[in-house]
C-alpha cells in the first residue's frame, strides 16, 4: 500500500496540530514549516475539517486546531477519509472492465492485504504517532520553522 500525497500532508497536519496544541496554526504557518503550497495545503485542511478532524477558526487568531482528543483519532480512519475510497487496483473501484476480472486470483490476495494495511493502522491514534512529543516539538518549533 502506499500513501498519496493528500493523505501524508493530511496526517502531517495533524501531528503539527497536536504537538501545538492547543494554539491554533494557521494553514500557511503549517505550509511554510514543510515547504509545501499553501493552497494545496489548504485543500487538505478543508478535507480535514469536513471529516471532523480539525475545526478551523476565521479571524486575525485564527488557523486550524484538532476536533477531538489525540487518543481519539485513529490513523486507520484519517487515512481512509483522506484516501476518499480510492482502490488498490481498479477492479475493487467501479471500474470492472478487466478482461480477467471473472477468473482473476489477485484479487482475494489484494483484498486481504488492504485489510491487513487498514487493521495496522486501526491500532494507532494521533496520540501513539506524536510520542514522544518532545521531539516532535523541537522539530516543529512555535516559530514556524522547522529547526536544523
Amino acid at each position: 500500500m502506499q500513501l498519496d500525497k493528500f493523505t501524508d500532508y493530511a496526517l502531517r497536519i495533524l501531528m503539527t496540530l497536536a504537538v501545538r496544541a492547543p494554539a491554533r496554526v494557521p494553514t500557511s504557518q503549517i505550509a511554510a514549516l514543510y515547504g509545501l503550497s499553501e493552497h494545496h495545503l489548504s485543500k487538505v485542511a478543508t478535507q480535514l475539517v469536513a471529516e471532523g478532524f480539525a475545526e478551523s477558526v476565521r479571524g486575525r487568531n485564527g488557523g486550524l486546531i484538532l476536533a477531538r482528543r489525540v487518543d481519539l483519532i485513529i490513523i486507520g480512519d484519517v487515512v481512509r477519509a483522506m484516501k476518499r475510497n480510492d482502490p488498490v487496483v481498479e477492479c475493487f473501484g467501479t471500474d470492472k472492465s478487466c478482461l480477467i476480472l471473472p477468473a482473476c486470483g489477485l484479487r482475494g490476495p489484494l483484498a486481504l492485504a488492504q485489510e491487513a494495511f487498514f487493521a495496522t493502522l486501526d491500532g494507532y491514534t494521533l496520540a501513539d504517532v506524536v510520542q514522544p512529543q518532545s521531539a516532535l516539538a523541537a522539530l516543529l518549533d512555535v516559530s514556524g520553522k522547522a529547526t536544523e
